[in-house]
């Protein structure tokens, strides 16, 4: 895909600085925000990133923006406080010491929720896709966060720019204590506004068998992987869970492997 990277309307300093930084790290043009408009009529872009004045980083594709935000974080811990009810969590069943391998980071809400319950651990995040990571990383470490919770939970984890079945592969047995996978929907759900401006940039690699043998041969205490009721992956993989769990409402559903 072809893409520049610009600032916000009227820059400071700051902004054309990490602009132009991150336009020769990645070898593509700099191009200032009042000429972006001229520049994209002589040569058409795919998207664009974007530093804006609150030290974010945003990609921009047509009328989508797409951009680090923990609010299904937040959501879902509210709810943990008022009904201990998130599957994942209690999937997990955390001691708060864990090391937890997360092999599809996307957005990283889930993983901030999984942190905060590991004061003594950390959360390995894996993420196929440069441009969802290089947003994602340089939100978790920038965003101005309200919550304390979420700000130290941030902190506890580490972001990779890799595929998983070539990290996975590279492990030794029983690496980490869980590892965690949450695969793109077979039928994605168009409903949330989220996700949809990740979708382009997304790694679409299908999880077969051999990928999941792998992941629980490096976890030590339990593999869990996340589906929805109306996909067929769990079909597909012919894996035997020791539970299977989760909402009715949402139609997702967690599968969890004890390793014995």
């Amino acid at each position: 895909m072809r893409f520049v990277v610009t600032t916000s309307h009227k820059p400071t300093r700051e902004e054309v600085v990490n602009a132009r930084t991150l336009a020769e790290e990645l070898g593509v043009k700099y191009v200032s925000r009042g000429r972006l408009r001229e520049f994209e009529k002589e040569s058409p872009v795919d998207f664009y990133y974007v530093f804006d004045k609150n030290g974010q980083l945003s990609i921009k594709a047509g009328q989508s923006v797409f951009f680090f935000h923990p609010g299904m974080s937040k959501v879902r811990y509210k709810n943990i406080k008022l009904q201990n009810s998130d599957y994942l969590i209690n999937s997990m069943e955390l001691s708060g010491e864990e090391v937890v391998l997360d092999t599809t980071f996307g957005l990283g809400n889930e993983a901030l929720l999984i942190a905060h319950f590991l004061p003594r651990g950390k959360v390995v995040g894996l993420e196929a896709s440069e441009h969802i990571f290089r947003v994602v990383a340089h939100g978790l470490r920038n965003y101005p966060y309200t919550d304390e919770w979420i700000r130290e939970a941030s902190t506890r984890i580490e972001l990779h720019n890799i595929n998983l079945r070539e990290f996975v592969k590279s492990c030794a047995d029983n690496s980490y204590d869980i590892v965690y996978c949450d695969p793109m929907f077979d039928r994605p759900q168009l409903s949330s506004h989220s996700i949809n401006p990740l979708r382009p940039f997304a790694v679409y690699e299908r999880i077969i068998r051999s990928d999941v043998d792998e992941m629980i041969r490096v976890a030590s205490k339990r593999f869990i992987i996340k589906s929805r009721t109306r996909d067929t992956l769990f079909e597909e993989l012919g894996l035997h869970f020791d539970r299977l769990w989760g909402s009715k409402k949402s139609g997702v559903l967690y599968g969890v492997i004890e390793k014995k």
